[in-house]
């Protein structure tokens, strides 16, 4: 029994010595492989030292990395990588800068402009420099149900999505601020005089207080002269207009007629005649000659720079449009009102404005005018090229969702010269004396009937001169009278607490007046002493936060735009599919309700330059199709729709509409058989667009509010005979009609967003809310995203947007593939034998990721110079690339495999200076343990 339990603790120590012999051992081994490293790596360095692209981001020379380990050497650092993507120092891409160039151009702001008000370079850049220069490119999942019973968008935040919310890719902007002179200041002053006319021509009684429209189409002319003649046009414009106004008149900018205008043409047969019958037709009678003087060579391009245009810089512009100007004025002057609209509604038909050009010949040719709409007065504008303005003394006018709707435009949303600067800096002698007799009412209101010390009278008529200094006294160009009768006041009170110092007061009464002196003494109100804070007073610092916050919303709404969720990939040819679907037969397609050359112009400008449009129609009849027609009468639903309109009156109303998601389902059951397909449905090269277009009589919407929608193969539109449908939307107080009879607007504006993404001005994405918010500011412009126009012209904001979507959707998708690969090479251990093998295949890996980074630094250096063209047409190559690398990738990895998965039948036992002491303590263990014991004698 003794002998059997020695064994068993014998060889209990014997295996717990080989076990520490193994931990010796291996405590030495070879290396275990490293976890990948989370970093981020950018295409621009935007720290301190590096303004731009880092070089650090392109891979050394392979060469220079093969010299760099020879031998023995080589071969440690492989293996103590860990894995191969730190070997080779590869990094997972967590974001790539785009830079933007805008130019923030203030006219109006040298001290000439409305009350005189002089913008500071120190003071612009102290605010500006604290607006969001760098951000996300984002996208807005899809939008649910919306506008019932208030108009509140509402977004999906629980949807997974192909590309993520936010993207990689972010905005670098690079503001450039440019003051202009006062002889440009004094164009567009003269300008707003010339081209305004009367808002209401029912009267010819001189009111000041009357509504004045200026003429945009004009207007247009004028900036755009500007921007070519400063060559400005490689960059993004937002003018920043301040001019002074003589009348107290409210003005604003508009497109076309107003309401009046529009009565007085319907009730005029004869003028209606005249102007049919007119043969000769002016283009414009605002025409500039091209001349170009570059304000700068190439764009500063760094985070924020002032550049003050002088007079001699734009001394032969301000001449030819001073020349311009006076001949328009010429041409107007002791004119009447209907030669006036005569000449208005010529330049309409001539000019490039086809919506208002196809629906005034339409109207003019039945004499019947009551379905033409006057558009919205406003202060700002998005013109047809790279440029927009807002104009602060004009307005202020609100426009958006007439009830319940958030972000909405309304007169305070944009600064106010005249209410902020103005307000401090202009208060009438009058208006000082009665303001200064309010503040002593009010304060010696408290006092009562009751008695008080002479002291306590003393510091209140102090405090109440402290204040009104402090409000209407400093900062003041022209000194009030007032401040100066109070100047000599403040002397004699002066001496009045000085004389408390006697015996005879109290230490109380003393103690007042001491420190009532001492606040004195710092006190240099009323004096011409120039200080250094009187630029900074309070008004002038929220009336210029407030501006940074607009022109921050201005890159955020116009700029770099939220798209929609999804991938959006450049086709060299976009096959437009349109399926007119009637309820009766038409024989021909000219004979549909439809101007179908101005719906493929539409069409054709959503397109790049590089792209072909090519266009198919087809005429399908309900009656002839019966799988058609179950597919429209099971989409086909009605609605009660509450309604709150302007006034606040309360309405119910029943809506006939078609429900996008049933309705697109069954035409994809229609398309399963091969009945809707195109010749093109499965081309590389070439993207089907089916616009499906419902021509119905009775009013007729899609998702109870649309007249189109955007799907993800598809675009839905209707069409009903209705010309003035009272939609959810306000300006100014008015209820925004829409004609059902021409969906060509909201028609493009879903087929921009099927094609690139593109959604209304007024919706971005809000990563504090995490779903998208609303800002109708910007809601302007003859596009087909403005509520405030009925135009549908794509601007070229809009055509820079498309060119971005389609680039940064392929950016990402090379990013989420580089990354792809570079994390399958985390995950591939190094070891020694595969160090030979490797180096066959990373020359190669090294080429082929080196093309991909070489590719996006070209990319965004193109971009960064607008040429979106350029950078487009390297999307495929880019594709390619990316794919090229995943493939070496997977290639170099099916290629080490095998070497992993051979067996070792070699044990290596590695010596070091704790495995001779532990074999030592091994041997003497087992020499106790195991050495013979003499026998015991037996003792009977």
């Amino acid at each position: 029994m003794d002998r059997r339990r020695s064994h068993t603790i014998s060889t209990f120590s014997f295996f717990i010595c080989l076990l520490l012999l193994f931990q010796a051992s291996s405590s030495y081994g070879s290396p275990s492989r490293k976890s990948g490293r989370s970093s981020v790596f950018s295409l621009f360095n935007l720290r301190e030292r590096s303004r731009f692209w880092s070089e650090s981001v392109i891979r050394g020379d392979f060469d220079d990395l093969q010299s760099s380990s020879p031998g023995r050497v080589g071969v440690l650092n492989y293996t103590r990588a860990g894995n191969i993507a730190n070997y080779l120092k590869l990094m997972e891409v967590d974001s790539m800068y785009l830079p933007v160039p805008m130019n923030f151009i203030f006219i109006g702001f040298e001290g000439n402009g409305n009350q005189d008000f002089q913008l500071h370079p120190d003071e612009l850049e102290r605010w500006f420099m604290k607006i969001d220069h760098i951000f996300e490119h984002t996208r807005v999942p899809p939008i649910g149900e919306v506008l019932a019973p208030f108009y509140r968008t509402s977004v999906d935040k629980v949807q997974r999505h192909h590309l993520p919310t936010i993207s990689h890719i972010n905005y670098n902007f690079s503001v450039h601020a440019i003051q202009m002179g006062e002889k440009v200041t004094s164009v567009f002053e003269h300008a707003i005089k010339v081209l305004a006319r009367k808002d209401d021509v029912s009267t010819n009684r001189d009111d000041v207080d009357a509504l004045w429209q200026v003429d945009v189409s004009m207007m247009d002319v004028l900036f755009t002269s500007l921007v070519d003649y400063l060559q400005l046009e490689n960059a993004y414009n937002i003018f920043i207009l301040n001019p002074k106004h003589e009348k107290r008149a409210r003005y604003g900018y508009r497109r076309g007629l107003s309401e009046s205008e529009i009565t007085f043409l319907k009730e005029d047969k004869d003028l209606q005649t005249k102007i049919l019958q007119s043969g000769n037709i002016p283009e414009s009678i605002l025409a500039l000659d091209k001349i170009r003087r570059p304000l700068y060579e190439k764009h500063p391009m760094t985070k924020f720079s002032w550049t003050i245009a002088e007079d001699t810089d734009t001394a032969e512009w301000y001449n030819i449009c001073l020349d311009a100007l006076n001949n328009v004025e010429k041409f107007y002057r002791g004119k009447e009102t209907a030669d006036i609209i005569q000449s208005k509604v010529l330049q309409l038909l001539k000019g490039k404005n086809e919506d208002l050009k196809f629906l005034l010949e339409k109207e003019l040719k039945s004499g019947d005018l009551s379905n033409l709409h006057a558009e919205c007065l406003t202060d700002s504008w998005i013109g047809n090229n790279r440029w927009a303005f807002i104009d602060l003394t004009a307005g202020p006018f609100s426009w958006g969702p007439a009830v319940g709707g958030e972000g909405v435009r309304t007169e305070l949303s944009l600064p106010n010269v005249g209410k902020t600067i103005g307000a401090v800096e202009e208060i009438s002698e009058d208006e000082a004396e009665d303001r200064l007799q309010d503040a002593i009412q009010e304060k010696f209101a408290v006092f009562g009937d009751k008695d008080h010390q002479a002291i306590d009278i003393l510091l209140a008529e102090i405090d109440i001169y402290e204040l009104f200094a402090f409000k209407h006294c400093k900062g003041r160009k022209v000194k009030l009278a007032l401040c100066e009768e109070l100047d000599e006041r403040m002397q004699d009170l002066k001496n009045e607490l000085q004389s408390f110092e006697g015996e005879e007061y109290d230490e109380n009464h003393k103690r007042k007046a001491i420190e009532a002196l001492r606040r004195m003494e710092n006190w240099n109100l009323f004096s011409d002493t120039h200080e250094e804070f009187q630029n900074y007073t309070v008004a002038r610092d929220t009336f210029l936060s407030h501006l940074g916050a607009t022109l921050w919303g201005s890159m955020r709404h116009v700029i770099s735009p939220s798209i929609a969720d999804g991938a959006f990939h450049y086709y060299e040819t976009i096959s437009f599919q349109l399926f007119f679907i009637t309820q009766e037969k038409v024989r021909q397609v000219k004979q549909l309700p439809v101007n179908l050359k101005s719906l493929m112009d539409g069409l054709s400008s959503l397109l790049l330059p590089s792209q072909k449009p090519v266009f198919s129609q087809r005429m399908l009849t309900l009656s002839e199709d019966p799988a058609l027609a179950m597919a429209f009468s099971v989409a086909r639903r009605a609605a009660a729709v509450p309604m709150l309109l302007v006034n606040g009156t309360y309405r119910k109303t029943v809506r006939s509409y078609v429900d996008s998601a049933i309705l697109q389902y069954q035409l994809q059951r229609m398309n399963d058989r091969d009945s809707l397909k195109g010749a093109h449905a499965h081309s590389r090269s070439t993207l089907e667009v089916p616009i499906f277009w419902f021509i119905h009589g009775d009013p007729l919407l899609v998702d109870k509010h649309y007249q189109a929608k955007a799907l993800s193969d598809m675009v839905i539109v209707v069409q009903s005979e209705e010309p003035s449908w009272e939609s959810h939307l306000q300006c100014n107080g008015q209820s925004l009609l829409w004609d059902l009879r021409s969906p060509i607007k909201a028609a493009l504006a879903s087929v921009s967003e099927h094609l690139a993404g593109l959604l209304p001005l007024h919706l971005v994405y809000s990563q504090a809310h995490e779903t998208a918010i609303e800002d109708w500011i910007w809601s302007v412009g003859c596009n087909p995203f403005s509520i405030t126009s009925q135009g549908w012209h794509i601007s070229q904001f809009q055509s820079d947007t498309i060119a971005r979507s389609y680039i940064i959707s392929t950016l990402e998708e090379s990013i989420q593939t580089v990354n792809s690969a570079i994390h399958l090479l985390l995950m591939e251990r190094t070891t020694e034998k595969t160090f030979k093998l490797f180096q066959s295949q990373e020359r190669e890996l090294v080429n082929k990721y080196n093309h991909v980074v070489s590719l996006w630094r070209r990319i965004s250096t193109v971009t960064g110079d607008l040429r979106y063209l350029d950078a487009v047409r390297l999307l495929y190559t880019l594709e390619d690339a990316s794919k090229g690398f995943v493939d070496q990738v997977n290639a170099t990895i099916a290629l080490l495999h095998p070497i992993h998965c051979t067996r070792d039948r070699k044990v290596d036992v590695e010596f070091d200076l704790t495995t001779i002491p532990a074999f030592l303590i091994v041997l003497g263990i087992l020499y106790v343990l195991l050495k013979p014991r003499r026998p015991k004698p037996k003792i009977n």
